[in-house]
């Protein structure tokens, strides 16, 4: 049985998030999207865990809704700290198998701070003393690095992270089997770190909203018949590549930290030119924010294309929302996109059927070829971009320039490489 999850998303009570984001509406629209299973999001915050206690029942670490979809108990923590002379900022995804250890996991951090501020809430400990006192109240949690290469928050980060798992977690290392490679990495990027050898790579979507073109837009791929928390968890520690076959990923260009840049000054670089100007803006003369590409490029001791034997599948992938938003046009909410969406679903059932299986004719006739011939040219890597820089996404070639919103119109006017200075 193939099962597509999505383990890392948020409520409506992390900042920053939908207002709309309710059980109801993730199901909707994670039935839309194709995704079977969905990570609930800040479980430690007390209003929503009580909400997921009154709306799912639990069957083998697995919550159900009413009409059967499937949720695992989940929350993202910030962990800020200082260590080695440096501040630290780690966030982490934690997953719990059932109530009775989420709710232990709420009690314990509730003696370190205040949980109902944030859905995402922040401890002043660092990531060994999260694992010792996790794994205190049960060896079935999970405890996931998030967004490893994110430069603010992720564990390998240019601006708080670190080198190794082993300078993060010390001994705790051993604990730690997988890491979320967020949307500026793909897995073959991942491949090049001999750090992340024997550690499974995983992809979620971080969503902050219930809409498909935020959820799954990343996600992992299961093929498990009888689906529960220790067998999917299991999956994922032991890289058994039957039951774990593979991630949809971002186009690594379109996330937001892909290249270095500064994005007050629109200066957008490759690695290799920011390294000519030691990381300095050659316009305002500070310093840009390094991004993943650099990162892995100074951990890398492998070349480009070094492909593990036995590594999963993946498929990079642009959410259908916004393939037929720069096709058409328009926003990826408009009146305008949301009609060709629905006749698309309606059509072939699920995003990922339109995305991956429906072919060019049969996709010319539930939508205009323009709309057709752009999903088949994102399907087949068919795609250039303007890389994601300093916290703005990344623009495929498919767009039309009258139809970006403003504020990204005058940053993409005004981005420069190393070759304007």
């Amino acid at each position: 049985m193939r099962l597509i999850a999505d383990l890392h998303i948020h409520s409506r009570f992390s900042r920053g998030c939908s207002k709309d984001i309710t059980l109801k509406n993730l199901e909707r629209y994670s039935r839309m999207k194709g995704v079977d299973m969905l990570g609930t999001g800040d479980f430690t915050h007390p209003v929503w865990f009580s909400e997921l206690r009154k709306e799912l029942t639990e069957e083998d670490g697995i919550l159900k809704s009413g009409t059967g979809f499937s949720f695992m108990l989940q929350v993202e923590i910030s962990n800020i700290y200082k260590q080695g002379g440096k501040v630290r900022r780690i966030h982490n995804i934690i997953l719990a198998p059932g109530f009775e250890t989420a709710g232990q996991i709420n009690d314990w951090l509730l003696k370190k701070g205040r949980l109902d501020y944030d859905g995402r809430p922040i401890f002043g400990f660092d990531c060994m003393e999260l694992v010792d006192g996790l794994f205190s109240i049960s060896r079935d949690i999970a405890v996931i690095p998030a967004h490893v290469w994110t430069p603010h928050f992720g564990l390998f980060g240019s601006l708080s992270g670190f080198d190794s798992l082993e300078e993060c977690f010390g001994d705790r290392s051993k604990n730690i089997f997988a890491v979320e490679t967020g949307l500026s990495s793909t897995p073959s990027m991942n491949w090049r770190v001999e750090d992340l050898d024997g550690i499974s790579l995983v992809s979620f979507s971080d969503a902050h909203s219930h809409y498909p073109w935020r959820l799954g837009r990343e996600a992992c791929i299961f093929d498990i018949e009888r689906p529960t928390y220790h067998r999917i968890v299991e999956a994922i520690r032991e890289r058994d590549r039957k039951a774990f076959t593979g991630t949809i990923e971002f186009f690594p260009e379109e996330g937001k930290y892909h290249y270095d840049g500064h994005r007050d000054c629109g200066v957008c670089l490759k690695p290799e030119e920011s390294e000519k100007l030691n990381g300095i803006c050659p316009k305002c003369k500070r310093k840009m924010t390094l991004g993943v590409l650099n990162r892995i490029e100074e951990l890398a001791s492998r070349e480009e294309g070094f492909r593990h034997e036995g590594s999963l599948y993946f498929k990079s992938l642009i959410p259908l929302s916004e393939i037929i938003a720069h096709a058409k046009g328009c926003q990826p909410f408009s009146k305008k996109a949301w009609e060709t969406y629905s006749q698309l679903i309606k059509s072939f059932g699920t995003e990922y059927r339109v995305l991956l299986d429906a072919d060019l004719e049969s996709l010319k006739n539930a939508a205009d070829g323009h709309v057709a011939k752009a999903i088949t040219d994102v399907r087949e890597g068919r795609v250039s971009f303007r890389p994601g820089y300093d916290g703005l996404y990344g623009l495929p070639d498919i767009r039309r320039k009258e139809a970006l919103p403003q504020k990204r119109q005058k940053a993409d006017k005004v981005q420069r490489s190393i070759s304007d200075f």
